[in-house]
């Protein structure tokens, strides 16, 4: 059998300079190319479902021309997930407090059905006003 996220991410790590590059040009101006480094993987568990997430890819990388860094959290996402930008606020922050460093996501959706936009934002509400949004 193939294993079709493994050499997905083979894919993205080879060629992620030129992956930003082409689809995130507003990124490239901000990142020093010859600094990227992949970071292993970070695990996370959600202790109330028991379940078990690890980040697909993370890259930390120089801001051009300073001395500080920032990180690319890239997600693979192959089927539809109802709470997905719910979990990548979660890695988000999980990645923030960890590392102490501004983080980008990306999420790659590479699925057939449903042919729907997904939706890129978390919301938090409290009696219908909102009291976070968190953006892909």
């Amino acid at each position: 059998m193939i294993d079709h996220d493994r050499l997905f991410k083979e894919l993205l790590t080879t060629f992620f300079w030129e992956f930003i590059e082409f689809f995130l040009p507003e990124v490239a101006v901000y990142l020093e190319r010859d600094s990227i480094s992949f970071i292993d993987k970070e695990v996370f568990t959600d202790v109330t479902a028991g379940e078990r997430y690890e980040t697909d890819l993370l890259v930390k990388a120089r801001f051009q021309e300073k001395e500080s860094f920032f990180l690319v959290h890239l997600e693979h996402q192959a089927q539809h997930q109802e709470t997905f930008p719910q979990r990548m606020f979660r890695y988000f922050s999980r990645l923030y407090e960890k590392y102490n460093l501004p983080v980008y996501p990306i999420a790659l959706f590479s699925y057939n059905t449903p042919k729907d936009l997904e939706s890129n934002i978390h919301q938090i509400e409290f009696q219908e006003q909102s009291c976070f949004d968190f953006q892909l």
